[in-house]
């Protein structure tokens, strides 16, 4: 927008910057607030003529649409790309080029063409932020040239031929297939490998549990034998102190044959047996 008229009065918004002029030379870069544009003339004196154009510095959007492409594999796909960009030089987006926006419009157009025409058609589909970094690579540092920073180039819409969106819509149904059928198939092994595992585990317990109770057996019985064994030591023990005892006191000796003989008496069918030539008695029951 360029402002003119002698006299006039105009206001720049913060969103916008002025390019001063004076009788059509560039002389300095308003920034936002209040300004006058002088009068032609001044004490019978011929003053310079001013205009002021307005350069609009807000980030904007710029669509690239419909744009058809061979792909490095020789597919025609049209793509659509949307660019958002602002002026940072208002000198050089008024003064570098003609249009700054039909200017950009070109490179980023021609960037397009460039990075995917060194694309196959697989590439383009799993990898769609290429594109845009080979945009934003390639058109960056001409589009500053001319007062213009890119913020984003970002793929809006892929359009492929109809008999070929077709067959990608099969193919991605067939890899979306097997892929499924790969996740099934890994799980089933993840289950069985589990289920061999968990049976293993199993085994190996039961074994452990098997051993601890044979060992545990093992043991009681080894304790149960050591302890008759030593209560049959104790008995042989006594009985070799008794034998003792009585074999130096021949009374005690006859005292216990006495006792015994009583307790014989007490049953009806015991038979006692005399050896008068050698003094013993014996007894039968």
């Amino acid at each position: 927008m360029m402002i003119t008229g002698a006299g006039r009065e105009f206001i720049i918004k913060d969103t916008h910057r002025g390019l001063y002029y004076e009788d059509g030379k560039l002389t300095k870069v308003l920034e936002a607030g209040r300004y006058k544009i002088p009068p032609h003339k001044q004490w019978f004196k011929e003053l310079p003529t001013v205009e002021c154009m307005l350069v609009d510095i807000r980030e904007r959007e710029l669509t690239i649409k419909g744009q058809e492409i061979l792909t490095a594999d020789k597919v025609a796909i049209r793509v659509s790309i949307l660019v958002q960009f602002r002026v940072t030089d208002p000198k050089a987006a008024i003064h570098t080029v003609d249009v700054f926006e039909d200017r950009l419009y070109s490179d980023v157009q021609l960037a397009a063409r460039r990075s995917l025409a060194s694309m196959n058609l697989e590439e383009i589909l799993t990898n769609r932020n290429r594109l845009s970094e080979d945009i934003l690579s390639d058109v960056t540092e001409s589009a500053n040239g001319y007062g213009v920073a890119i913020r984003r180039a970002d793929v809006k819409d892929l359009i492929f031929p109809g008999n070929l969106q077709e067959i990608m819509n099969r193919v991605l149904a067939a890899e979306r297939q097997s892929q499924a059928q790969l996740v099934e198939a890994r799980t089933r092994a993840e289950v069985e490998q589990i289920e061999s595992e968990s049976r293993a585990e199993i085994t190996r317990r039961d074994a452990s549990t098997d051993a601890e109770a044979l060992r545990l057996r093992e043991q009681a019985e080894a304790e149960s034998l050591r302890a008759k064994v030593d209560a049959e030591t104790q008995a042989y023990e006594q009985r070799a102190k008794a034998a003792g005892v009585l074999e130096g006191h021949p009374a005690l000796l006859r005292l216990a044959e006495l006792e015994t003989l009583r307790d014989l008496a007490k049953n009806a069918n015991a038979r006692l047996y005399l050896d008068l030539e050698r003094g013993r008695v014996s007894h039968d029951e």
